[in-house]
């Protein structure tokens, strides 16, 4: 009986799906400093999908807030920039890139349970639609530069930006 029990749970296990994501990498990774009374934050990275098959983003989730969400800019009817959730997540297609960068798609923290420290990492967990996890540690480092720029870019944590430039 328990050879039995033995094999059946060895044969439903082999005939799994691969998980979606086995290629899935996060390079790049950074967050920004926030003072003592802010209420949300953001981090910046490289998405990368080095496997056979294409990966779908959900979620992701931190215990540094309440919430934590995909976001991406988005002009309004007025011309004015704001920041959305993508509801729908990211699609990361076999052998490619998606850049995570100020001023585009972005880990929004939102409710910060604690302020984000320079020099201090703060664990992020991407959520695929197949179930599966995955978590990296992402630094908070606030004197990173925008790559491509010799100059600081501010990124203020607000829901509703003007356009600057």
């Amino acid at each position: 009986m328990i050879r039995t029990l033995t094999l059946a749970a060895v044969a439903a296990t082999l005939s799994l799906p691969a998980l979606a994501c086995d290629g899935f990498e996060v390079h790049d990774s950074y967050a920004r400093a926030t003072g003592m009374m802010a209420q949300s934050g953001a981090a910046f990275m490289v998405l990368r999908n080095t496997g056979d098959a294409d990966c779908h983003i959900v979620a992701v989730h931190s215990d540094i807030a309440e919430r934590t969400e995909l976001h991406t800019h988005r002009e309004d009817e007025q011309g004015v920039m704001r920041m959305v959730e993508l509801e729908d997540g990211i699609d990361l297609p076999a052998g490619s890139d998606h850049p995570m960068a100020r001023g585009g798609d972005h880990v929004m923290f939102l409710g910060l349970s604690r302020p984000m420290a320079q020099g201090e990492p703060v664990e992020v967990t991407f959520v695929f639609e197949d179930g599966a996890e995955h978590s990296v540690s992402v630094a908070i480092d606030n004197e990173r530069q925008p790559e491509g720029h010799g100059h600081s870019q501010g990124h203020q944590h607000g829901h509703q930006h003007g356009t600057r430039n």
